[in-house]
């Protein structure tokens, strides 16, 4: 298992993964995705994105954390948490000490040692964007922040992510029979009975 940058190719399964997880795709452009891929089977199984946040001519550029999702097939196999570190070791190249994140889960990122933000201490764009994150997801969005080198990564993480393998999916490549399609095979005739 390993994360890198997306790329050109990678932008239909992006979308149709943000849109299976129920991810908002705000100024999507694939180019600010990384994506966690399994090295032997080549499944993708997790990706986050960078925002800029440009400041006024009297603030600084912000990035945020966003779009972060890992398949429900690859959870709990430490894809997200290298998912995080991927887009934090990235924010850190270039150039920026602080990096945000705003979620409805913000117990999960705690434990990499982001903190809460009280809303009315966000920089203006980020708290513009929380408000829009509300309407999207739901009041119990929150802001937090982290600088980027107070980062860490739990050993339970780098451990599970080592071995990472997808969960058992038997049941969705079961055999489908004409009963799923509402076909009720004693009584169905076909076009083309070849009279077997």
């Amino acid at each position: 298992m390993y994360v890198r940058d997306a790329k050109n190719r990678d932008e239909a399964w992006l979308l149709d993964a943000i849109e299976r997880l129920g991810l908002d795709d705000v100024a999507f452009r694939s180019r600010d995705y990384v994506i966690a891929v399994d090295q032997d089977s080549g499944d993708r199984a997790g990706f986050g994105r960078l925002r800029l946040h440009r400041g006024d001519d009297d603030e600084a550029d912000r990035i945020e954390l966003t779009g972060i999702g890992v398949l429900p097939e690859w959870r709990g196999r430490g894809v997200g948490a290298h998912v995080v570190e991927r887009l934090v070791d990235t924010a850190d190249a270039e150039g920026f000490e602080t990096v945000y994140v705003l979620t409805d889960q913000p117990e999960y990122l705690t434990q990499f040692g982001f903190e809460r933000v009280d809303t009315d201490e966000l920089p203006p764009a980020l708290s513009d964007r929380l408000t829009e994150k509300r309407e999207f997801l739901g009041g119990g969005v929150v802001g937090l922040r982290l600088p980027v080198e107070d980062f860490e990564m739990p050993d339970r993480f780098r451990e599970a992510f080592k071995a990472a393998e997808p969960a058992d999916t038997a049941d969705d490549d079961a055999v489908e029979s004409p009963e799923d399609f509402g076909i009720d095979p004693d009584s169905a005739t076909y076009k083309y009975d070849t009279g077997r």
